[in-house]
């Protein structure tokens, strides 16, 4: 495919450092200029132009903007009735995606994660959903949403990845003080965290480490009871509203 991407932030660029190896003809926008020439620089199939030559260049654009930024940047750029548009920005629903890039067509919302750059990553979508798929399907899960209710409610939840980063990091912090290597004790952690949900179900993985006065299940009563389970619906219901 001929792709632009317009916004080449960090997760811009690693959606195309994803997908740079499978033939396709990318241009990208000179925002973000560094992150725009290392792609350049790592790869032959990606090109650095202005936005309108991203445009004029594409029939698949990505759109990597910030949300409040996306207005005064779109306004002065002519877009195709043949082209297709699918956005990256968080706070811009398919609707009013479709009001800034007229005549072409909004294809899609979808939110990428920095994984996306080697594969195996969630990318939750909206829209055209086999056009997602053709493009990242084959190395990454696509998880199809019905509306933007549902839409919202995953850019709500999708944020839990942060506090378990965090809590993961305070752990290996406490761990790294006691052991010889921190940096495997970090390492450990993070693959015990990712390998044990990778494939369990969270209420299965729970009932599995609840051996009556265990650790597992020790250290996660004295969180509830701390208050964790309620303070995080409470912020995703302050994040929805």
């Amino acid at each position: 495919m001929r792709i632009g991407v317009i916004g080449t932030g960090t997760i811009a660029g690693a959606v195309v450092r994803g997908i740079a190896g499978d033939g396709h003809q990318i241009t990208v926008s000179e925002r973000s200029a560094a992150v725009s020439a290392e792609l350049a620089g790592a790869f032959d199939t990606v090109s650095v132009a202005p936005n309108q030559t991203v445009l004029e260049q594409s029939d698949v654009i990505f759109l990597g903007l910030m949300a409040e930024a996306a207005p005064s940047i779109l306004a002065p750029l002519v877009f195709r009735a043949d082209q297709q548009v699918i956005s990256f920005m968080a706070g811009i629903d398919p609707e009013q995606l479709q009001a800034l890039v007229a005549p072409a067509q909004a294809a899609a919302v979808m939110m990428p994660f920095p994984g996306i750059a080697r594969g195996g990553s969630a990318i939750m979508a909206l829209g055209d959903i086999d056009l997602v798929k053709a493009i990242f399907g084959a190395r990454n899960t696509v998880f199809a949403l019905s509306d933007t209710a549902e839409l919202d409610a995953y850019i709500c939840a999708q944020a839990v990845l942060s506090p378990v980063a965090r809590m993961v990091g305070d752990a290996a912090d406490w761990l790294g003080t006691r052991v010889s290597d921190p940096a495997q004790g970090e390492a450990f952690l993070r693959m015990l965290v990712a390998s044990s949900l990778a494939d369990t179900g969270c209420t299965d993985l729970i009932e599995a480490l609840n051996t009556p006065g265990g650790y597992n299940q020790r250290l996660r009563q004295h969180m509830e009871a701390a208050g964790q389970t309620g303070d995080l619906r409470s912020g995703l219901d302050g994040l929805l509203r």
